[in-house]
């Protein structure tokens, strides 16, 4: 079997071609190494049907005449594949004093023409090619953040990107040398990012200086044990889930600006089981969760905790959350102007 087949071969593995040749998939394509991979292997095992594949590119113009010309790479890669080709252009050039808040507006305005391209296309799922580098990369990333069971899990293989469209991540099993090296076996270009080296960027210091550090003086095998700790982490948040949905169908009742929650039945259960329905509330009314601090939740269980029956308290959250709690109710609402 040549490096090329097996490479096809175990991404057919994870790739059900079958269940969705009839569907329109975009896929997100910066012109790197990763993302012409991800193409060209799903070309490989692209079946007929009432479906195709569209590409989707987003020029950040961050880079002058680099990001046209990966522009440039992506159009003329599409059109010698006779594959559709959607391209997304920032109407400024993006600039940011904090390395972090770059990367964030960067993320937000790709994921923003993502959902747009899905839309007009009709398409139902959007694939990225995120690796498993990527994936150990995040979650290192999230420990020196700092970060939840759910956060150590890392990257998820599909989530919701839209109401009616899915992000998928059919690389999440692939390291980056073996996508080099699938490439290489081709004869298939592919551009080189030089933002990928900017020190403005936490995770690109992550990549190029503390993984190679811990690799060298600790573990050279750190990446393999961030992915097993990745796995048992979405393992054991699965059973987490499991425990909060089903006390959650007994404690909340939705309502159509917000949601409450009984308190009495809610105390019976631990501090931690506690905070995780009051997460669950927030995904589920599609509340902006990441603004909400470890602080803000231990505040928030508190007041939920507060059993004392004649006083109303109430808190206000980021998101213009307002939680308000009188008896044993805890009633939390969003004004929805």
């Amino acid at each position: 079997m040549t490096i090329a087949s097996e490479f096809e071969a175990k991404f057919a593995g994870s790739w059900p071609a079958k269940q969705w040749r009839e569907l329109t998939i975009i896929v997100a394509i910066s012109g790197g190494a990763d993302s012409v991979a991800l193409l060209k292997a799903m070309l490989s095992i692209c079946e007929e049907g009432a479906g195709e594949i569209v590409v989707a590119h987003f020029n950040h113009r961050m880079r002058g005449e680099a990001s046209d010309a990966d522009e440039q790479f992506v159009i003329e890669l599409c059109r010698n594949h006779s594959v559709a080709c959607e391209v997304g252009r920032a109407e400024t050039t993006i600039e940011a004093a904090s390395g972090e808040g770059l990367e964030s507006t960067l993320r937000n305005a790709r994921y923003d023409f993502l959902k747009a391209s899905a839309a007009r296309q009709g398409a139902r799922f959007v694939a990225t090619a995120h690796t498993a580098d990527d994936q150990a990369e995040t979650i290192l990333h999230r420990i020196i953040r700092g970060t939840s069971v759910a956060g150590l899990a890392g990257i998820r293989r599909a989530r919701e990107l839209a109401p009616t469209v899915t992000l998928i991540r059919p690389l999440l099993n692939f390291r980056r040398d073996e996508i080099v090296c699938y490439l290489q076996s081709i004869g298939q270009p592919y551009c080189e990012d030089a933002s990928n080296k900017d020190p403005r960027f936490t995770r690109n210091r992550i990549r190029a200086e503390l993984i190679p550090y811990l690799t060298e003086d600790y573990n050279r095998q750190v990446i393999d044990s961030l992915l097993r700790l990745g796995t048992l982490a979405s393992e054991t948040q699965e059973v987490i889930d499991s425990v909060v949905s089903h006390l959650k169908d007994q404690v909340v009742r939705v309502k159509s600006d917000g949601a409450s929650v009984d308190c009495l039945k809610l105390a019976m259960h631990s501090d931690f089981v506690q905070r995780e329905v009051l997460k669950s509330i927030w995904r589920s009314q599609h509340w902006p969760e990441q603004s909400m601090s470890c602080d803000h939740w231990l505040l928030l269980s508190s007041l939920a905790a507060n059993n004392n029956s004649e006083d109303v308290a109430t808190m206000h959250l980021p998101g213009l959350i307002i939680a308000r709690k009188k008896g044993g109710q805890l009633t939390l609402t969003r004004p929805k102007n």
